[in-house]
């Protein structure tokens, strides 16, 4: 099969277009041929070596955790889908091995779940991992609901994309940061107040906003993002990050639950995100396309930042 992978840590260089065996769905699992995928910060961020501690790999590593694509083969033991189904997943493995810039990948059928009819197999693919990263930091950990306040760091972003009206559908009051090239697209998503992280130190105008503090903060970008953000929340409040883990003894004296996020794959959460994109609250992420071939230059882009929605990977899959 073809796929993008490189044999040695190191810049967006070492990535390579080229053959590789096509993987065989084991006992439970169903293999996914794959139609589009994306990139995410975590993409380049392991491609760097940054995560070695982290997550383990073997070479050579096929990036990417986001499929989206049709049922090629099942496993034994997996009848709740059937060949040529449209199906989207979240793909992250126990090693980095294996990833979605590629014509097929296998998983586990509890991590897959029916693509929402609505959406093109690129719209699909941006959803999986920012989706139930989101879904998962605000409803699972956060307990998100009716009334409470939710600051959102750069909600521009993926994860931001969706979570800001995932966190209004919840009931949530949302603030977000970004640019001001980004405001009218995150009130567009559905954010009550978008603040210019530029225009000023944004902390006051959240503390203008929500006098009484927020009931959480969802940090998207990192650096001093979580040791700023705990004298922003209210006791009982929670902080959840996805790039710096937050000092929880900190968050803890303060009466906050803390945690740095990695979303768990779920075929489960991903069919109650479809139910939101058929509902009409959730809809994909603005999308920039590009060929499998050139995702070296898609990953250039992801590393530069203030990427706004998702970079897309469309893969040819002209396999037989």
């Amino acid at each position: 099969m073809q796929a993008v992978f490189y044999e040695a840590f190191g810049g967006a260089d070492v990535l390579k277009l080229g053959e590789l065996a096509r993987p065989e769905p084991a006992p439970g699992e169903v293999l996914i041929r794959i139609h589009a995928t994306s990139v995410n910060p975590i993409d380049w961020k392991i491609r760097q070596g940054l995560f070695e501690c982290v997550f383990d790999h073997a070479f050579p590593v096929i990036p990417g955790w986001d499929a989206a694509g049709e049922i090629a083969a099942l496993g034994p033991g997996v009848d709740e889908f059937s060949i040529g189904d449209a199906v989207y997943a979240y793909c992250r493995k126990a090693v980095a091995h294996d990833g979605t810039y590629a014509d097929y990948i296998a998983m586990p059928a509890a991590a897959v779940a029916p693509k929402p009819e609505g959406l093109s197999f690129q719209e699909a693919a941006a959803i999986p991992l920012c989706g139930l990263t989101a879904w998962q930091s605000l409803k699972a950990f956060a307990g998100l609901r009716p009334g409470q306040t939710v600051l959102i760091h750069a909600g521009a972003g993926g994860v931001g994309s969706l979570a800001i009206p995932i966190a209004r559908h919840l009931g949530a009051k949302v603030l977000t940061t970004c640019s001001a090239q980004n405001r009218d697209y995150c009130a567009g998503l559905g954010a009550d107040h978008v603040i210019d992280y530029r225009a000023g130190d944004y902390r006051e105008a959240v503390r203008a906003l929500a006098p009484d503090g927020l009931d959480m903060v969802f940090d998207c970008v990192g650096g001093a993002i979580p040791d700023e953000s705990v004298d922003l929340i209210r006791p009982g409040g929670a902080l959840a990050c996805l790039n710096e883990a937050p000092d929880e003894a900190v968050a803890e004296a303060r009466g906050i639950r803390a945690s740095r996020i990695y979303a768990e794959p779920s075929g489960d959460g991903l069919r109650a995100l479809t139910a939101l994109v058929d509902a009409g609250v959730l809809r994909a992420p603005e999308t920039r396309v590009f060929p499998l071939a050139d995702a070296r230059r898609a990953h250039e882009l992801s590393e530069a930042g203030h990427v706004r929605g998702k970079l897309i990977l469309t893969v040819a899959n002209g396999e037989a």
